[in-house]
């Protein structure tokens, strides 16, 4: 009988079952990510929904400014998104850099309201975004590795509803702030109030297992091959993403459509609630019904509202709109993460959700350019009805090319 320790599953390239390391639903690591995501989005959208008035109203830039400045913030941060994956997998540690990257962005969010050109807040959303870019693909992969993996969808959507419950607070709080201030810049330096408090409850809530990687070579952590499938999958998206510019434009179509600037961060929370309402649920149902299904379902949503906000008009409309808009990202969120973690083996995972979210995010910049140039060129429906149209071209790569994905052992966490 051979007493060599080398555990098969490592052989094969397959992460071993940690029994003790992993729980059946979400575990204390992922509530506390959880509560740490809402704290930040509180933070970050009692600024976002007023950016654009902002933007276009005082700081006197175009909508193409606009998309320059989330398209340009997002594709600097997709780079740092992809080493960071990169840089945990070699350093087998992920909670560093999630609190190097919290930091930062808590810092430097609120400095927005000492802006005193377009170029100060773009210099200020790309430090932002450097910050998000540091601390995604290390979040993603922890949550990967403490999650079964027929719970992940669960997992990731529950994390996606803290995030969106902190972003339905944000807006609410932001309103009430502005309607007594009447100042935006109050508003946006308050908002270093629940950046600090999500940084203080990361660094005292969240704990690494370090077993994680006690069984994955250095070596193959640092480089290992990814799978085709996983490649297919990352191509996909990045055509659903050239279609999916930044929700701000989304922000002046309502204004355009006739909400008042005051109600703006109302909508935008409404948007939130059904999103946190909704994106456990979401993630959930694609441990159950498959996690391409549910993305189908999900792209489709999306082009739907996008066709809508093209032609409908008025406040009722707006509403009405944001809520099926709320619905694509509760479907698709918790279901896009639980798929990158079942087509990426553990020793690339760090890697894997580094490629998720810098193609996700490098692509925001041509795609936002390309709605700003064609709202100002031809009007806001030609632009929404371009991104319909890229969500739909994309759906049907998906279903022809990406397999399903979904685990089957909840022991398993490849």
């Amino acid at each position: 009988m051979s007493l060599n320790p080398v555990n098969p599953e490592r052989q094969r390239g397959e992460e071993p079952k940690l029994h003790a390391r992993v729980e059946v639903g979400v575990n204390p690591t992922v509530r506390s990510l959880g509560l740490v995501s809402l704290l930040t989005d509180v933070s970050s959208e009692m600024i976002y929904p007023l950016l654009p008035a902002f933007l276009t109203g005082p700081l006197r830039a175009g909508p193409a400014f606009l998309g320059v400045v989330e398209g340009l913030a997002e594709t600097v941060a997709a780079f740092v998104k992809l080493e960071s994956g990169r840089l945990s997998d070699r350093l087998r540690r992920r909670k560093p850099l999630i609190v190097a990257g919290y930091s930062l962005s808590s810092l430097v969010r609120p400095l927005v309201a000492l802006a005193a050109s377009p170029a100060h807040v773009l210099i200020v959303r790309v430090l932002d975004r450097v910050g998000k870019g540091m601390r995604g693909a290390p979040r993603d992969a922890l949550v990967a590795e403490v999650t079964a993996a027929t719970e992940r969808g669960r997992a990731f959507g529950f994390q996606r509803a803290m995030d969106h419950a902190g972003a339905a607070l944000g807006p609410v709080l932001a309103s009430g702030l502005l309607l007594v201030t009447g100042e935006l810049r109050v508003v946006f330096a308050l908002a270093a109030v629940p950046g600090a408090l999500a940084v203080l409850a990361l660094v005292r809530g969240v704990r690494e297992d370090p077993r994680a990687f006690a069984l994955t070579p250095v070596a193959t952590a640092a480089g290992a091959p990814l799978t085709p499938a996983f490649v297919r999958y990352l191509a996909v998206l990045a055509l659903f993403t050239l279609g999916n510019s930044s929700d701000a434009f989304l922000l002046l179509r309502a204004e355009q459509a006739g909400i008042p600037l005051a109600l703006l961060p109302l909508l935008w929370a409404a948007h939130h609630v059904v999103k946190a309402s909704a994106s456990t649920w979401g993630g959930a149902l694609s441990d159950r019904a498959g996690r391409r299904p549910t993305i189908l379902f999900g792209w489709s949503l999306y082009a739907l509202s996008y066709a809508g906000f093209a032609i409908a008009d008025g406040p009722l409309a707006m509403l009405a709109l944001f809520v099926a808009y709320g619905l694509f990202h509760a479907t698709t969120e918790g279901a896009e993460r639980a798929l990158v973690a079942d087509l990426a083996g553990v020793a690339s995972r760090g890697r894997a959700f580094g490629l998720f979210h810098a193609v996700t995010g490098a692509l925001l910049l041509p795609a936002s350019l390309l709605t700003g140039l064609l709202w100002q060129g031809f009007g806001a429906g030609m632009a929404l009805l371009t991104g319909a149209a890229l969500a739909g071209l994309a759906a049907l790569g998906l279903l022809l090319f990406v397999p399903a994905g979904e685990a089957t052992d909840p022991r398993r966490l490849v």
